[in-house]
């Protein structure tokens, strides 16, 4: 039995993790922590997870957890993703994984040290949607890619305590919504990306609210569109032009919530959906799979690190400050 531990009462965590874990006979989410003085228990309650605890440090120093779940905002990803693995524990962070690639090669270099395993929470990859895609592209259906796009539009709020609008906490719209375009572009190419220009738009707390950017793949034009302003439509759609044709992937984020892969490939259509659980679902037995199995997880290691990097020179292009 695979038990979980969550770092943080987080919103994300109930379809991130606990119903996952309820579908599973092998899984069991054990305990939860907060720092926020009596904030664990009543979450604790309404999720019928065993144990709250007060403080982080409890959780990670538990010997009854062996996976940790970290849930909190991306500034506190590195310091407890580092504090977990030298307690001996593997971690599923959550997206972005870190504030930037320097504090991600520390994460990563730490998994190695410790011989523990850091996954980075990128659920969307291992649905069989994107599989389909990556198959395509591994079966040469596609032919030569000529472009690619990628946009991640939702509406968050404005509010000066939204954690996604406050800098110091890792917000924005490219760490929130455009970290997983970085994502499914660079997996699409398996290649990593220059940043060729980039230009957003900031809140009065100086977050970018939105953002689009030209990238290069070894000579393959990217780009990618992200926005969070209120009001925003959702759309998350990627976009592929090939020398046979072309594709259009709409949801690639969420595909167990409804989607649709239209293909144009030589001269024929087709529009269709594949079936699945949810991408947490498929995230969670990927996860169970890599720690029993110990083979490499496609969202760990230099993934996560090559992730921050691209996200970093994207901010700089833009004439955005380091986080």
């Amino acid at each position: 039995m695979l038990r979980i531990g969550i770092l943080g009462a987080a919103r994300i965590a109930p379809r991130a993790i606990i119903e996952p874990a309820r579908r599973r006979s092998d899984v069991d989410v054990v305990a939860v922590a907060s720092r926020r003085a009596g904030a664990a228990a009543p979450y604790a309650s309404q999720h019928g997870i065993a144990r709250a605890m007060d403080g982080y440090e409890a959780l990670i120093g538990d010997p009854g957890i062996d996976l940790v779940f970290n849930a909190l905002p991306p500034v506190d990803h590195a310091r407890w993703s580092i504090l977990a693995l030298e307690a001996g524990k593997d971690v599923l962070c959550e997206k972005p994984f870190a504030m930037n690639a320097r504090e991600a090669e520390v994460m990563v270099d730490t998994a190695r040290r410790t011989g523990r395993r850091l996954i980075e929470a990128f659920h969307y990859r291992l649905h069989p949607a994107f599989r389909h895609l990556m198959a395509l592209k591994s079966s040469g259906a596609l032919g030569a890619i000529i472009s690619v796009e990628a946009r991640f539009d939702a509406a968050i709020p404005f509010g000066e305590s939204e954690l996604r609008h406050l800098p110091d906490q890792g917000g924005g719209a490219l760490m929130d919504l455009g970290c997983y375009c970085v994502h499914g572009l660079r997996s699409l190419m398996e290649s990593e990306p220059v940043a060729v220009s980039a230009n957003g738009t900031r809140t009065r707390l100086g977050v970018d609210e939105s953002l689009s950017a030209e990238l290069d793949f070894s000579g393959v034009p990217a780009r990618l569109e992200t926005n969070m302003a209120e009001g925003t439509p959702f759309l998350a759609r990627l976009n592929v032009e090939s020398e046979r044709g072309r594709l259009e992937f709409d949801n690639f984020v969420l595909p167990h919530q409804g989607h649709s892969v239209r293909e144009w490939l030589d001269g024929g259509f087709v529009e269709h959906t594949l079936a699945g659980g949810t991408t947490y679902d498929f995230q969670l037995a990927s996860v169970v799979d890599a720690l029993k199995s110990g083979a490499p997880h496609v969202n760990e290691g230099t993934d996560s690190v090559a992730n921050m990097a691209a996200i970093d020179a994207i901010y700089q292009k833009a004439g955005f400050g380091p986080r």
